[in-house]
């Protein structure tokens, strides 16, 4: 279509973003990490000149970025992939790789400037300012629901999910709490009012006043559904006019607050700091496992144990394709991308060759 649709200068940028299913057939799945069928957010540039297309394929790498860290509390590692594992026909490809909690690497988006291949491939050419006929340059990025499953990974334990508030369907569940029809209407006004207070604060709240199943019930199904803050109202909270409050990433007695006033200015105010706290505990908390599985490597024999431990291995690196699968055939551990952030002090020592290295790659086992 880039071919039917760009004829001069004037046509570029062309900028296409779609959401749409994507059929690919895996011979060996696992659920939102690879599956035979996925939705994801893709889409396709088309530019004049080289530099705007690197321009477009770093400004897109640094949104998933920006996503991943701010909204979903994953802490990301964003870098260039290596020869071997751009994707087949890109100039080069950015990625962004996420530790899962059993320290496998997830790819979790891509960016890709594609160069002139395709558009060489294809024929798409414009006309530009001097009247000559040029070959676009081009670049493709996405996300799919691969991301979803490292959502599930990196923040999920043994009692299900863990969501961070800010993209958690449900913010905040309220289980009221009664024995007898006498209580029963006073809770559910209680609740109700509670739930109202709180949407007007912009808060995704859910009531579950069903009366088929017990309190104990209710709190162990929000948790495995990953829910961050769950608000209980007994007869006694409504006498005193306040209610309890449990963070889902702080489990038991730690994370359960007494006492907290209805009155909607104060509960507003708590109910936010505390979706924020979860927020920031997340981040803190996926940033500080990556952080103490990620080795310092100078020498293959230190990375082939590094990634036996099943660890993440960060060493210098210049060595050739033929080494790098090497490293893959011997380890199962395949170079995830070489850092943006690159550690200060010159060249260093290839852990491979012996030779120098301008860079340190990471290399993990991976989904």
């Amino acid at each position: 279509m880039f071919t039917q649709w760009i004829h001069s200068y004037r046509d570029l940028p062309l900028m296409i973003n779609q959401w749409a299913n994507v059929t690919r057939w895996e011979m060996r799945t696992k659920p939102f990490v690879r599956t035979l069928e996925f939705l994801w957010q893709e889409g396709h540039t088309a530019h004049a000149t080289p530099e705007e297309a690197e321009k477009e394929a770093i400004q897109m790498i640094e949104v998933y970025i920006k996503f991943a860290y701010e909204q979903t509390a994953i802490p990301v590692i964003a870098g260039r992939k290596s020869k071997v594992e751009t994707f087949a026909g890109a100039d080069r490809t950015y990625t962004i790789e996420a530790m899962m909690g059993d320290r496998k690497a997830l790819q979790a988006g891509t960016s890709h400037n594609l160069g002139q291949n395709f558009s060489r491939a294809f024929s798409t050419q414009f006309t530009d300012e001097n009247g000559q006929r040029e070959h676009v340059w081009q670049t493709s990025w996405a996300i799919s629901t691969r991301f979803v499953g490292g959502i599930i990974m990196t923040h999920g334990d043994d009692t299900g999910l863990m969501l961070p508030p800010r993209i958690a369907p449900v913010q905040v569940v309220i289980v009221p709490i009664w024995k007898s029809d006498t209580d029963r209407q006073g809770v559910i006004s209680a609740a109700s009012s509670v739930k109202e207070v709180l949407q007007i604060a912009g808060i995704r709240v859910k009531l579950d006043d069903t009366e088929q199943k017990t309190p104990g019930w209710k709190f162990n199904f929000w948790e495995m559904k990953g829910v961050p803050l769950r608000i209980e109202i007994g007869p006694r909270d409504v006498s005193s006019r306040s209610v309890v409050i449990s963070r889902r990433d702080v489990p038991g007695k730690q994370g359960k607050v007494f006492g907290i006033s209805m009155e909607p200015e104060i509960l507003m105010a708590y109910v936010k700091d505390k979706l924020d706290e979860v927020q920031s505990s997340l981040l803190e908390r996926a940033t500080s496992f990556r952080d103490s599985n990620i080795v310092d490597v100078t020498s293959y024999d230190e990375l082939k144990v590094a990634i036996s431990e099943g660890k993440w291995a960060r060493g210098p690196w210049s060595a050739s394709d033929a080494d790098e699968l090497k490293v893959k055939e011997e380890t199962g551990a395949t170079i995830r991308c070489f850092p943006f952030d690159q550690p200060q002090g010159g060249v260093q020592t290839c852990l491979m060759t012996g030779s120098p290295a301008e860079e340190v790659a990471i290399f993990a086992k991976s989904y």
